[in-house]
């Protein structure tokens, strides 16, 4: 599914607190953490860690579901999402220019924890037979919460941290979301088959609960209430129009190449989330061991990509240079689908996926990132819409349904997806070196650079 952003613009300092000790010894030897700031950034870790441990949670049993009746259904599925994220995204934005984020943010995890635990009874008292749908609704509103939590907690946080704190900070925060996506899954994984759905989602809910508690503590600190009281409630970014983020685009040959590598980054991914639930679903038939291996996953995609921040990007990026670093996700992947080609068994699908997660996340979305850079103020928030609804969203509906239609006619999904691949491979050299050319020229404040 596509992914949230997590643009920072933090504002003012951290509420004063009580410095020095061994605690503060030992942070700043493992994050640059200043005085003041302890209190607010351990705040901050467990709100996120608490996030997504609850949603990492959920994750596998959302998938399960989605295959419950074949795998075939999961276009459908995708297609629903898709509807349902549209008013659901009109409200969130009504909502969010009126409400400051303080109360916002405690009233959406209210209501997505009463949706749960509604989810919760419903699961306890449905008949076995009416199950599936309950489950395809499940299946649509973690989706929607996914996005929506995620993005509140972003937005959050450049209330909380000033630019300077946000390059020391961040990157300690999002570690603590990944460990915790580690450890919910990792719970899912061990306890699939001994713990039932419903009290499973039971645990997601209380952790849930946790990150609320600690956004309510961030949200008491005197920096966030002087920060909107300031502000007057919620920033929210220009909506600069989709057609022209469109014509910016097409008057760039280095845009438009971008846009080509979302595209295919974009439907490659669907199509191997789309062989996930078909390999998963004809291979195991029981729904607690399918949550163990969907959990199992996540998990190894998370510790993935933790190694991976950790010791390998930075080298990785230097050594090959962004068009190299951009061209090495497309080679795996083309490997993979080569691999399921020969071999569709569940290690195989459990080997791909958490190699091109792990690369997605850890080396080609920040390296996709440095894209941008060089470009000027219009080309890159223009722009942005476009990407969102027409890349990101258009591309997913458009591969969920392609995998469908090539096993109607027994075409195997590789004759589409490898030839797609090596284009994506190619078009990630070609836009390195397209980027080190756009660097090289001043970028114009209204208008894009000439490709």
């Amino acid at each position: 599914m596509p992914e949230t952003p997590n643009e920072p613009n933090p504002d003012q300092a951290a509420s004063p607190s009580r410095g020095g000790g061994w605690l503060a010894s030992i942070s700043r030897r493992v994050v640059s953490v200043e005085p003041g700031e302890w209190r607010v950034l351990l705040l901050s870790w467990i709100y996120f860690f608490s996030l997504l441990s609850s949603y990492y949670m959920l994750r596998p049993i959302r998938e399960t579901m989605g295959i419950a009746r074949g795998w075939d259904n999961l276009p459908w599925l995708f297609t629903a999402t898709l509807l349902t994220m549209i008013p659901a995204n009109l409200l969130f934005a009504w909502l969010a220019s009126r409400v400051p984020r303080k109360k916002f943010i405690p009233l959406a995890h209210r209501f997505f924890g009463l949706n749960l635990a509604l989810f919760v009874g419903l699961f306890f008292v449905v008949p076995d037979e009416s199950r599936v749908w309950l489950g395809y609704c499940f299946y649509v509103w973690l989706s929607v919460f996914n996005l929506f939590v995620i993005s509140i907690f972003w937005a959050f946080m450049a209330d909380v941290y000033r630019p300077d704190q946000s390059k020391r900070l961040f990157g300690f925060i999002g570690v603590g979301g990944t460990i915790g996506a580690i450890l919910g899954s990792g719970a899912v994984w061990t306890l699939a088959e001994h713990v039932s759905v419903p009290f499973m989602m039971l645990g997601s809910l209380a952790l849930l609960e946790v990150a609320t508690q600690a956004m309510k503590g961030l949200a008491r600190s005197q920096r966030v209430s002087l920060a909107e009281s300031r502000r007057g409630g919620v920033d929210r970014e220009p909506s600069p129009r989709v057609l022209e983020g469109l014509r910016l685009i097409i008057g760039s040959k280095y845009m438009a190449t971008i846009a080509v590598y979302l595209l295919i980054t974009t439907i490659t991914a669907t199509f191997l989330y789309m062989e996930q639930g078909r390999i998963i679903d004809l291979a195991i038939e029981d729904d607690d061991k399918r949550r163990s291996v969907f959990a199992l996953i996540d998990m190894l995609a998370n510790i993935t990509t933790l190694v991976l921040q950790g010791f390998l990007t930075a080298r990785l990026v230097k050594k090959l240079g962004i068009g190299g670093a951009l061209a090495l996700l497309p080679m795996v992947v083309l490997i993979g689908f080569a691999g399921l080609a020969v071999a569709p068994a569940v290690w195989m699908i459990v080997t791909v996926q958490v190699a091109r997660r792990g690369l997605h996340y850890a080396v080609a979305r920040p390296v996709r990132e440095m894209l941008f850079a060089p470009l000027g103020a219009d080309a890159k928030y223009k722009s942005k819409p476009f990407i969102d609804t027409f890349i990101y969203r258009g591309g997913d509906q458009l591969a969920a349904w392609v995998p469908k239609g090539l096993a109607a006619i027994a075409v195997p999904l590789a004759w589409i997806a490898i030839p797609a691949a090596l284009v994506w491979a190619v078009v990630g050299l070609l836009l390195g070196r397209m980027e080190r050319r756009e660097e090289s020229e001043p970028p114009s404040p209204k208008t894009e650079p000439s490709a």
